[in-house]
């Protein structure tokens, strides 16, 4: 086993990463720039070193972390989700440096990463595929021919995009024209790489992914499937496992699917194949994220697996704990991505300082946070500070689990996601879970609430106080 780890990452998954280690008896190394330096990441780690002022590129510069891992006495490195996570350079530069890279081989990282490649190899292992482009387009006359011969709308998708971005559905041959150019442009600033390609749109799916680990021996496992239909622009909001929507026979469908298609690339960690599924039922495959993903804790909630623990294992050359046979789910889990937002500012970024910070307790009901009450929340990166999972026997009671942690959770001094998630659920499709990709676009009046100012709260309290003294 390792003896220690360096966190190539920051927010609440560095925190995640570094309480894992420390329950496996495994020192860990934090890195930060300087609009990190009071982040908790780096009050929770072992120890912890400068990446220098810029707040962005300190995070990704593989080499001079893994300098860092080196200088540090690390013997392996976890990356974490964003950032460098799937970057195959990084796994490439840890292999010639003897740092044990946690997560799939750099070989893997890049073939599944180039969503044409990964289109390739899902196609040759027999899981079904969205119709479109058998490779990248050349030009937009070929898209235009193309959209022509499977009809519109389709979606011009970067090839080697991730996140949501270098995304854009056309509806028209107009819209295909005037949006080609800026994919591409999309794609080379974002990725690097201009390559785009083409596919059918799957017009208002569901998304499920599912958890899979692979281990070195060949042994691939799948740990139950999420539902991330709650999104917007793309960004998943709210992540449920399992998902609301399927039959049992569809979520051992899918779960054979994912499976089939880890084994097909020989993958071994942690990894997540993402499916949508369409009005009539049909799964297909959309890409394969070859690392941790942000929703992780409902898996982890109602399976009992520790993802983060046995990704450490795995890469540590041990066989997975589990067969197919012993993982078992119970019960509803959903998380909520605590965003510094505004949604009723078309969900405008709203950093700052937390002046006070209350984080929900009671059962069923997990925190993951990067914040703290006089924590600054810096403007360089994502704006998700925190992720709350609820858990409940029954889906109706994860709903009302739910409204309560998100009710108790407090957040002063910057506008958050909190009450945004709260209307929702309330919302009657929602609860009587009836939703797809287009839930969020299509219920604008969910941000039509009201937020409380601090007189109302304390008449609320101080009302509250009064019934219940009366009760007694």
């Amino acid at each position: 086993m390792f003896k220690k780890i360096l966190v190539a990452n920051r927010g609440e998954i560095a925190v995640r990463i570094v309480r894992a280690c420390s329950e496996m008896g495994i020192k860990s190394v934090a890195i930060y720039t300087d609009a990190d330096r009071h982040a908790l990441h780096v009050k929770k780690a072992d120890e912890a070193y400068n990446l220098g002022a810029d707040p962005v590129m300190g995070y990704l510069n593989a080499h001079n972390i893994v300098n860092l891992a080196v200088a540090s006495g690390c013997d392996a490195l976890h990356p974490g989700y964003g950032f460098l996570s799937e970057n195959p350079q990084l796994a490439e530069i840890c292999a010639r440096r003897g740092i044990k890279f946690i997560g799939p081989e750099a070989a893997v990282i890049r073939q599944m990463g180039d969503k044409i490649a990964a289109r390739h190899a899902m196609i040759k292992a027999g899981i079904p595929v969205i119709p479109g482009s058998e490779g990248n387009l050349n030009s937009v006359a070929e898209a235009v021919l193309l959209a022509k011969k499977i009809g519109y709308p389709v979606m011009l998708k970067a090839t080697n995009g991730g996140g949501g971005r270098g995304i854009r559905r056309c509806n028209s041959e107009e819209e295909l024209l005037k949006n080609y150019d800026r994919v591409v442009s999309e794609a080379t600033k974002a990725f690097g790489k201009p390559e785009v390609f083409l596919e059918k749109a799957v017009v208002n799916p569901r998304h499920i992914e599912v958890q899979v680990l692979g281990d070195n021996f060949g042994n691939v496992i799948h740990l139950f499937e999420r539902d991330c239909s709650i999104q917007r622009r793309n960004q998943k909001l709210i992540e449920i496992a399992p998902s609301p929507q399927l039959t049992e026979l569809q979520r051992q469908y899918i779960g054979k699917l994912a499976v089939q298609a880890g084994r097909a690339v020989k993958y071994v960690n942690a990894g997540t194949i993402e499916f949508l599924l369409d009005s009539d039922n049909q799964f297909y495959f959309m890409e394969m994220n070859t690392g941790l993903q942000v929703e992780h804790t409902v898996t982890e909630t109602i399976t009992g697996v520790d993802i983060v623990q046995e990704q450490i294992r795995i890469a540590s050359g041990l066989p997975l704990q589990y067969q197919q046979t012993d993982v078992h789910y119970r019960g509803f889990a959903m998380e909520f991505r605590i965003n510094a937002e505004d949604p009723q500012n078309d969900f405008l970024p709203s950093f700052g300082r937390v002046t006070r910070y209350y984080a929900p307790g009671g059962p069923g009901v997990r925190t993951d946070a990067a914040m703290y009450t006089g924590y600054v929340i810096p403007p360089y990166y994502d704006s998700m500070c925190a992720k709350l999972t609820v858990w409940n026997l029954s889906w109706e009671g994860v709903i009302a689990r739910g409204r309560r942690a998100l009710n108790d959770m407090v957040v002063y001094g910057v506008k958050t996601t909190i009450p945004y998630y709260q209307q929702i659920l309330q919302n009657t499709e929602f609860r009587e879970g009836r939703f797809d990709t287009s839930f969020v676009e299509t219920h604008p009046e969910l941000t039509q609430y009201h937020t409380p100012r601090p007189k109302e709260l304390l008449a609320v309290a101080i009302a509250s106080a009064i019934a219940a003294h009366e009760g007694l």
